[in-house]
This record gives C-alpha cells, structure tokens and sequence, in this order.
C-alpha cells in the first residue's frame, strides 16, 4: 500500500508540471505583450540600440515571474486533480481507505518549496531588476528623438536651433526653401538665417553638417557698451553649418547613482528605513510634549509671570483701569482691565503658535506614518504574493477534486474568476494600507487566510465529510 501511494503522488506531482509550464508561459507572454503594448510610444522612434530595448525586457521579466508562479500553480492544481477525479481514482483511493490528505501532502510540501524560493527571488533578484529597469526608462524618458524634419512644421529638437523647412527630397537629404532661428546660447548671436537650398550631410555619429545655398542671414549683435542692438546683414552661396547631434543620442546612466523606491529595496534595507522613520514619529512626538511644557509652565496666576511684571510696570505711571469680573480665572488675580487684556491677548497668540505648532507636527508625523506604511506593505507583498502558492494548493485541490473536470478550459475559468478576486482584493488592500486606514498585514494578507480557511475547510470536508451543517445540528 505504501509503494502504491508513493507511486500515486509521483503520478500527480508529474500531472502538475505540464500544465504549470504551459500556463507560466503563456502568462509570461500576456505579460511581455501587455508590457510592450503599455511602454512601446517609449521605445519606438529615439533610435535606442536593440541590446537596450533587449536588457529592458528581460529586467522587467523578474516581476512578471512573480506574478505568473502562482497563477499558474492555480490552474495546474485545478487540472491536475480535476483530472484525478474525473479518472474515479478518487473512488478507488477512498474505497482503499486512504485519506485524499495524503495526495495532497506532496504537492503541498512542493508549494512550500517554489514559495522558499519564490520569496527569495522577490527580496534579492527582483528589486536589483527594477532599479535597472526604473533606471532604463528614466534614461529612455530623457532621450529627444531623432533628428527628423517634417515639412511645414517648426522643429527644435537640436537645442539652440528651430528649423521650418517648406520641401524635403528624402532621397537625396535636400531641402527647399529654408527658414532657421538660432538662439543666443553657447557664444552665438540670436540669427535669422534664409536660404533656397540646403543639403544635410553626416559628419559622424554626433554631428551633421547642413550646406546652406543662395540665402541671407540676419545677425543681431548685442555691444559691449549700450543698449542698442546691432543687426548684420550678409548674403551668402554658400554657407556650411555644424550641428551638434549629442544630445540626441542614447546615454546609460549608472542605477547605483539613482535612488531608491519601496520597489527597489530589499526587506532589511526597508526595515532599516522603516526603524528610521519610527525612530523620527517618536522625536516629533517628544517635541510636541515639550512644547506643551513650556506653555503650561508660563505662569500668570500670582504675579509670576514676566510678561505680567512688564505690563504691571508700564501701568504705574497711568491711572489703572479697575479691574473687571472675567469668565476666566487667571485674569481675575489681577487688579486692572488693560493687564487683564494683554494677558488674554497674549495667551492667544501663544496657544495659536502652539496649534499651528501642533498642525504642522501632525502633519509630519502622517507623512511619516504613510511612508512607514507604504515600505511594510511592500515588505508583507514580497511574502503574500510568493505564499499564494501555498493558498492555492489548499483551495485548488479539494475545488478540483469536487468539480471532476481535468480540461483546461474549466480550470482556466475557475482561476479567472478566483484571481481576478485575488489582485482585487491585493490591490484594494494595497490602497487601503497606503491611507492607513487598515494596516499593511491586513491588506495583504486578507484574502490569503481567507482562501486558506476555504481551502482547509474543504479538504477537511473531503477527507472526513464534516460539513458546518454539522454544527448546527449538535447545537440543536
């Protein structure tokens, strides 16, 4: 019996990895399409080398790895029990006396294993990967486009310079009737440049000479002394311009030069600014009990106060007003109206300066508060989603089981309408969390234990037939 349940969980761990390949494959596909679809105005158009464009792909592979693991662990543990079920083995299995447990406990271990490494390969290898790829799309971002003329259409991708050109021979690289603006920068004059003809031709990577015919220019020369402006005229055959094409080109920036986001960080690393930010709550909230010391410690009651004694001595030369019965009880210790009004009045402007004080701290103690936030629910997200694993097997095996249905299709449709639930509730939790208005556990952990109790509930359901009917009626 033990060799033929040994030999039957081989079997079922075999009936997982077909479907678990076809679909993390496809999923990766889906993916990558849905990447390029989204970043392809990005890519197209600033003539970026093709190993750029390849390096940016395969870093933006590793959270697609992240993503496509557990989906497909789903659709394969629908299928391959769904499979096992349709076949009777269950039936034959139970009518032996084995507990359906023990079919699930190898596939089960496995799970723990790919969430082991998967969780690994989300702390280590995937925030290197999006810092390279955030580093990527910045250094694509900044690029111009290429040095492209279009009839009738102002350009001014080359700094310093607006071109509008009326015609365009593409194949020879003329151009007709030429208009050029050049901008006072880089020790030139501010230029108005005319002429019938121009021929562009490539002086290397990073320069292009444009060969300027029958026209004028128009110079306007700035003294040295005086605020008139001087203007040249000069007619030309021919005049030969060198443009400066560098900053058209491609430059790869270093990603250790840039900083780094939630995303980009390992857990240890987040943890240590998390331990900061907590360490930088706790000194706000020192300052703010020790502002309200130094409010409660200025006394007016008894003459105490400086500030009394001050306005005490300002009135001994004046004929003091009497005093009058006031609603509060501090300044009726005091003998005349106007002491009685200062120290009001400045009791306000204190506790005003306190409030905004107090405000101001508020606010920075939330700032900090969301940012903490926002760095443990990427710490929680590098364990939830690798876990999902784990939370799969638990639901997709009993639900298989039940369904009896092997074919990709129905598992397909199963996985769809559970994950699409699954990033829902993730992404919601997420958004939640960030506000603080759940707290990060909570947020990314929600429909996991959810999913886990369904799971275990079902599987208890199939090996023992308990159902919560059940206890309902020993209650009764």
């Amino acid at each position: 019996m033990g060799k033929f349940i040994n030999k039957l969980q081989i079997d079922l761990l075999k009936r997982h990895v077909n479907p678990f390949l076809f679909c993390f494959f496809t999923l990766m596909f889906l993916l990558l399409m849905q990447f390029l679809i989204l970043h392809i105005d990005n890519l197209i158009g600033k003539d970026i080398p093709l190993k750029v464009i390849i390096e940016l792909i395969l870093t933006n592979l590793a959270y697609m790895v992240v993503l496509a693991a557990p989906m497909a662990v789903l659709v394969a543990t629908l299928m391959a029990y769904g499979k096992f079920s349709e076949l009777n083995e269950l039936t034959a299995l139970r009518a032996s006396g084995i507990n359906p447990m023990k079919i699930i406990r190898p596939v089960l271990i496995t799970s723990l294993l790919l969430f082991v490494g998967l969780a690994w390969f989300s702390n280590n290898v995937l925030p290197e990967a999006n810092q390279k790829a955030r580093s990527l799309f910045i250094d694509i971002r900044v690029k111009k486009p290429g040095f492209e003329l279009k009839p009738n259409i102002f350009y001014d991708g080359i700094e310093g310079y607006t071109f509008l050109v009326e015609k365009i021979d593409g194949e020879t690289d003329s151009l007709y009737d030429i208009t050029l603006f050049q901008k006072p920068e880089n020790n030139r004059d501010r230029a108005y440049i005319i002429a019938e003809k121009g021929l562009l031709v490539s002086k290397n990577a990073q320069a292009l000479n444009l060969n300027l015919m029958n026209g004028y220019s128009l110079k306007f020369t700035q003294p040295k002394r005086g605020n008139n402006t001087l203007i040249e005229r000069n007619t030309f055959d021919k005049h030969v311009m060198t443009l400066d094409l560098s900053d058209l080109s491609f430059m790869r920036s270093d990603p250790e030069d840039r900083n780094r986001s939630d995303r980009t960080m390992s857990s240890r690393a987040m943890f240590i600014v998390v331990d900061s930010l907590y360490k930088e709550v706790n000194k706000q909230v020192a300052m703010a009990g020790k502002d309200s010391s130094l409010i409660a410690s200025r006394k007016y009651g008894g003459g105490e106060s400086y500030f009394v004694h001050q306005q005490m001595s300002k009135n001994t030369n004046t004929k003091p007003i009497p005093a009058f019965e006031s609603g509060y009880i501090v300044p009726n210790h005091f003998d005349n109206a106007s002491t009685q009004r200062s120290l009001l009045s400045e009791s306000i402007r204190q506790l005003t300066e306190y409030q905004k004080r107090l405000e101001s701290i508020q606010s920075n103690i939330e700032w900090r508060k969301k940012r903490i936030a926002r760095y443990l629910v990427e710490i929680h997200k590098k364990l939830s989603i690798p876990f999902a694993c784990v939370v799969f097997i638990l639901f997709g095996a009993p639900v298989g089981i039940m369904t009896k249905r092997g074919n990709f299709g129905f598992a397909a449709l199963i996985s769809t309408v559970v994950l699409t639930f699954y990033w829902v509730a993730l992404i919601q939790g997420e958004k939640l969390a960030d506000r603080l208005l759940v707290s990060p556990f909570i947020g990314m952990w929600t429909f996991n234990i959810v999913l886990s109790i369904a799971g275990i509930y079902l599987i208890i359901h199939l090996a023992t037939g308990f159902s919560i009917k059940d206890l309902f009626k020993k209650s009764d």
